[in-house]
C-alpha cells in the first residue's frame, strides 16, 4: 500500500501542484510574520539593553493616552546631585530628551522622518551606552550649535554648516550643524538632533533647572536591582518611576510591540485567508482525483485492501503534499521576511538581514499549518475513497450518489444558517456595542459555514438564471457550458466557495467603510461650523507660537483652541475609567454645533465643571450636577461637577471614551505646558474664504507640519484614513482571488481530464477548437460569477449588520457602494475567463482519436 501510495502521489504530482501552491502561500505568510517579528524584537532588545542606564529615574507615568497632550513631564535637574550621593552610584547624569519638536531646513522643509517615527532633540554626552558616535565635525559647544544623525543628514541632504530651525515647546530657535553622528546600533528610523547639555534644557524645556530623566551608573559590584532600591530609598518612589536597564528595555520593547503586532496580525490575516481558501481548493482537488480513480481504488479493494488502508493511503498523499508545501512555504517565508526587512530599511529602520532570527517555533508552526491544513482538507475525500466498493473496479463510474449528500447538506445548512441569521438579527437589535460585536462575529462565522454547506443546493437555481442567456447568445456551445456547470453541484459549489469567501469579506468591509465615511461626512456637516481647521499632519500638538501666528493673521475673526489631556475619572458605579478629555475655549459654540441632552457649553466649560456624553453618563449612573473625582498626570487631582450632557451620536469629537470635555483653562491649570492639538478659525466680515486660506497658508509656510483644512479637506482626510483599511481588505481579496483562480484552474484542468472521451466525441461530431475553448471559458465564467453573487450577497448582509454595530458608536449612516459591487461582479467574470485559458487551450489541442479511445 505504501508503494502504491507513493506511485499514485508521483503520478498526480502535476495535478496536485496548484493545491501545493495554496499551502505554500499560507505557510509563507505564517513563517514570514514570525521570522520578521522575532528579528525586529531581538534587534531592538539588544538596542534597548545596550543603551539603557543601569537605573533610570523618570517622572511617574500614572496616566497614559493614545492622544498626546504636548506636555513634557520633567524632574528637577538638582535631583542629579542628590542621586550622585547615594552609596553605590558611580555616576549620575541629567538627561534632556524630547519628541515634541519639529526641525526644518532653510527652505522650510521638514528634516524629520515621514514614516511616523519621531524627531528627537536631546542633549549630547558620550558614554559607553551611546547609540551614536561622532564621525565628522565636532561636538556642539554652546548655543546655536547642533549635531545631526548621519541617516537623516543623508536623506534630507543636510551638510555641516547648514542652518536648521528647531520648533520646540518654549519657542523656536536656530542652530548650525557642526557635526554628524553615526548610529553604532540599529537605527530605529528616528531623526536625532543633539544640543549642548547646558543649552538643551533651556531651549527644549524652558528652564535649565529641569530634566526629562536622571541616568544612574552602578559602582562595581552593585547590581541594578540593589542600586534601584538604594536610589528609591534616598529620593522616594511616590513621585518618580525607577527602572533598571532590563526594566527600561522591556518597557521600550512593549511600546514597540504595538507596531510589531500590527504587522504580525496583518500578515497572519493574509495567512488565514490563504488557509481558508486553500482548504476549499484541496478538498475539491482530492475529491475529483478520487472520483477519477474510482476503478483504481475499487481494484485495490478487490485485491484485499480494507477501508482503513485506502483511507490511510489518501491521507498519506495529503501529508506528503503538506510536507512539500510546508518546506517550500518555509523557504518562501524566509524570503518574505528578508523582503520586509529590506522594506523597513527603505523606511529608515535599518535592520540587518544577516541577523535574521529563525526560532524553533517558526518551522514547527510552518509544518503544523501546512500539514494540518492538507490533512484536515483531505479527510472527507479520504472517507469517501474508503467507501468505494470492490465492484467499482468493474464499472468506470463514480459510486457516490448525489441525492443523499445534498439532502444532508440541506438539513445541516438550514440549521446552521438559521442559527447564523438569528445571531445577525440579535446583532441588529442589540443596544450595547460589546454584545452586538460578539453576535456579529458569531453570525458571520455561522452564515459563512451555512453558505459553504448549502452552496451546492443553490447551484442549479442560480446558475440557470446566470447562464440563462447563454443558449440564446452562444447557441449549443452556451447550452453545453451551462449544463457542464450544473452537472456536479458539489464540485461547482466547492470551486465557487473559494472565490465566495474573499468577495464576502470585501463586500462586507466595503459597506462598512462606505457607511463610516458617510457617517463622518454627516457628523462633520452637523457639528463643524468653523471656516477652517488648523492641524498637524500627523495630529500631534503644535507650539503656542503657531497659535499666535494664526491669531495675528489678517482676516481672522475668531480662533478656538482644542487641547487634550489624559485623565482618570472615578464614577458613581465604582469604576475608574482612564480616558482622554478635550479642552476648548469658551467660544466653542461659534465654531461647533453641539447637541445637548442637558446643560450647555457655558456650564460645561465653566471653572470646575466638565461635559460628558449622555450615554456614557447613563451607563455609569452619572447625573447632571454629579461631582466626580478627576486625576490628571503628575498626581494632580480635583473634583469636577458635571455641567452638561451631550447627545452627539457618540462622543461627537469631544474626546475619547466618555466624550469628556471642559474649559481650556482647566487643562492649563492641571496640565501646564500642554500644546494645542487643533485651531478652529472663522473669517472676519468682508474677508473671503479663499482669501483667508491664502493668508493662513502664507503665515504657516515656516511650519510645514501644519495644514489648513476646510470641511471638504477634513472629509477627504477621514476618507483617506478609512481607505487604508479598505486597501488592506483589497489586498486580502487579491490573495483570495489568486488562490480562487488556482482552484478554478485546477477544477477545469481535472474536469478536462475526466471528460477526455466526451471532448473527443464532441470534436468528432463537428465541434471546432474555438467552440470548445469558448464552452470551457463560459463554464468558468458562470462558476466565478456564481461565487461572486453568493459572496457579495453574504457580504452585503454582513456589512449592514456591521453598520448596526457602528451605529451604537454614533456612525448611523448606511451607505452601499453599488459601483464597487458591480465592478466586483464584472471582475469575477474576467477572473473566470483568465482561469479558463490554460485548461481550454489544453482541451482544444487534444488528439481526437486518442481522446475517444481514452480509458
Amino acid at each position: 500500500m505504501l508503494k502504491a501510495t507513493l506511485r499514485s502521489f508521483l503520478a498526480h504530482k502535476g495535478r496536485l501542484a496548484l493545491s501545493a501552491l495554496a499551502v505554500v502561500l499560507s505557510v509563507a505568510f505564517v513563517a514570514g510574520s514570525l521570522i520578521f517579528s522575532d528579528t525586529v524584537t531581538r534587534t531592538f532588545d539588544r538596542l534597548f539593553a545596550s543603551t539603557s542606564a543601569d537605573v533610570t529615574v523618570e517622572p511617574k507615568q500614572d496616566l497614559k493616552s493614545p492622544v498626546p497632550s504636548g506636555a513634557v513631564q520633567t524632574v528637577p535637574a538638582a535631583l542629579k546631585a542628590q542621586v550622585a550621593k547615594v552609596d553605590g552610584v558611580a555616576a549620575a547624569h541629567a538627561d534632556v530628551s524630547v519628541q515634541n519638536v519639529v526641525v526644518v531646513d532653510s527652505a522650510n522643509k521638514s528634516v524629520g522622518p515621514t514614516t511616523g517615527a519621531p524627531t528627537i532633540a536631546t542633549s549630547w554626552y558620550v558614554t559607553h551606552r551611546s547609540p551614536v558616535k561622532l564621525t565628522s565635525g565636532h561636538a556642539p559647544n554652546g548655543a546655536g550649535e547642533a549635531l545631526l544623525d548621519a541617516d537623516t543628514a543623508d536623506k534630507k541632504h543636510v551638510r555641516i554648516g547648514d542652518t536648521l530651525t528647531v520648533q520646540a515647546q518654549p519657542g523656536t530657535f536656530r542652530v548650525r550643524v557642526v557635526g554628524i553622528a553615526t548610529f553604532t546600533t540599529t537605527n530605529p528610523g528616528a531623526a536625532l538632533v543633539f544640543l549642548d547639555p547646558a543649552v538643551a534644557a533651556r531651549e527644549l524645556l524652558g528652564s535649565a533647572d529641569r530634566a526629562t530623566s536622571i541616568s544612574v551608573d552602578a559602582a562595581k559590584g552593585v547590581s541594578d536591582p540593589e542600586l534601584k532600591r538604594r536610589v528609591g530609598a534616598a529620593i522616594g518612589t511616590g513621585t518618580y518611576d525607577l527602572k533598571t536597564a532590563d526594566e527600561q528595555a522591556k518597557s521600550a520593547a512593549a511600546d514597540l510591540g504595538g507596531f510589531l503586532d500590527v504587522i504580525k496580525y496583518v500578515m497572519l490575516g493574509f495567512a488565514g485567508i490563504a488557509v481558508l481558501v486553500g482548504i476549499f481548493l484541496i478538498v475539491n482537488t482530492f475529491s475529483m482525483l478520487i472520483a477519477q480513480r474510482t476503478r483504481e481504488l475499487g481494484l485495490l479493494r478487490a485485491l484485499g485492501a480494507d477501508r482503513r488502508q485506502v483511507r490511510r493511503s489518501v491521507l498519506t498523499e495529503a501529508v506528503l503534499l503538506g510536507v512539500v508545501g510546508s518546506t517550500l512555504g518555509l523557504a518562501a517565508g524566509i524570503g518574505l521576511a528578508f523582503g520586509l526587512i529590506r522594506l523597513m530599511s527603505a523606511f529608515g529602520m535599518n535592520l540587518k538581514a544577516t541577523e535574521m532570527v529563525i526560532g524553533w517555533a517558526t518551522p514547527v508552526a510552518a509544518y503544523v499549518v501546512g500539514v494540518g491544513v492538507t490533512f484536515v482538507a483531505a479527510y472527507l475525500p479520504a472517507r469517501r475513497a474508503a467507501a468505494v466498493s470492490p465492484m467499482a473496479a468493474l464499472a468506470d463510474a463514480e459510486v457516490a450518489g448525489v441525492g443523499k449528500p445534498l439532502k444532508v447538506r440541506a438539513i445541516v445548512g438550514s440549521v446552521v444558517g438559521a442559527a447564523g441569521a438569528a445571531a445577525l438579527a440579535g446583532c441588529a437589535a442589540a443596544t450595547k456595542t460589546a454584545s452586538a460585536a460578539s453576535l456579529l462575529g458569531l453570525g458571520v462565522v455561522l452564515t459563512l459555514i451555512a453558505t459553504v454547506i448549502a452552496g451546492p443546493l443553490l447551484v442549479r437555481p442560480v446558475i440557470r438564471v446566470l447562464g440563462g442567456a447563454f443558449p440564446a447568445l452562444f447557441g449549443s456551445v452556451g447550452r453545453m457550458s451551462q449544463r457542464n456547470a450544473l452537472r456536479n453541484p458539489r464540485r461547482t459549489g466547492a470551486t465557487a466557495a473559494a472565490l465566495m469567501v474573499g468577495l464576502a469579506l470585501v463586500g462586507g468591509m466595503s459597506v462598512a467603510s462606505a457607511s463610516m465615511s458617510a457617517s463622518f461626512d454627516r457628523q462633520i456637516d452637523k457639528t463643524l461650523g468653523a471656516d477652517f481647521t488648523v492641524q498637524n499632519t500627523n495630529f500631534l500638538p503644535f507650539t503656542q507660537e503657531i497659535t499666535d501666528k494664526v491669531r495675528g493673521t489678517e482676516g481672522v475673526r475668531l480662533v478656538v483652541r482644542q487641547r487634550f489631556a489624559p485623565v482618570a475619572v472615578r464614577l458613581p458605579d465604582g469604576k475608574r475609567v482612564e480616558t482622554t478629555a478635550a479642552g476648548y475655549d469658551p467660544q466653542v459654540d461659534e465654531v461647533a454645533h453641539v447637541t445637548y441632552a442637558a446643560g450647555n457649553s457655558a456650564a460645561a466649560l465653566a471653572d470646575g465643571a466638565l461635559g460628558m456624553d449622555v450615554t456614557f453618563a447613563r451607563n455609569h449612573h452619572v447625573r447632571l450636577g454629579s461631582t466626580l473625582p478627576v486625576e490628571f498626570p503628575g498626581g494632580r487631582t480635583t473634583e469636577m461637577r458635571v455641567g452638561a450632557l451631550t447627545d452627539q451620536d457618540g462622543s461627537g469629537g469631544f474626546g475619547m471614551q466618555g466624550g469628556l470635555f471642559f474649559g481650556i483653562a482647566t487643562v492649563e491649570k492641571y496640565l501646564p505646558g500642554g500644546q494645542d492639538a487643533a485651531l478652529y478659525v472663522d473669517k472676519a466680515a468682508g474677508t473671503g474664504a479663499d482669501q483667508l486660506r491664502s493668508r493662513l497658508e502664507r503665515t504657516l509656510k515656516p511650519y510645514p507640519q501644519v495644514q489648513v483644512r476646510d470641511q471638504a479637506d477634513y472629509k477627504k482626510l477621514v476618507h483617506d484614513q478609512i481607505a487604508v483599511l479598505l486597501y488592506l481588505v483589497y489586498a486580502l481579496l487579491g490573495l483570495a482571488i489568486v488562490i480562487a483562480v488556482l482552484g478554478v484552474v485546477n477544477t477545469l484542468a481535472l474536469s478536462v481530464v475526466e471528460r477526455t472521451r466526451e471532448i473527443g466525441l464532441l470534436r468528432a461530431i463537428g465541434l471546432g477548437r474555438r467552440q470548445l475553448r469558448r464552452m470551457i471559458r463560459l463554464e468558468s465564467v458562470v462558476i466565478a460569477v456564481f461565487g461572486a453573487v453568493l459572496g457579495l450577497g453574504l457580504g452585503l448582509v454582513w456589512g449592514v449588520c456591521t453598520q448596526q454595530v457602528l451605529a451604537l458608536q454614533g456612525m448611523s449612516a448606511l451607505a452601499i457602494p453599488w459601483g464597487t459591487i458591480v465592478g466586483v461582479v464584472i471582475g469575477s467574470a474576467v477572473v473566470g475567463i483568465v482561469a479558463a485559458l490554460l485548461p481550454a487551450l489544453r482541451a482544444s489541442r487534444m488528439n481526437v482519436l486518442a481522446a475517444i479511445a481514452h480509458e
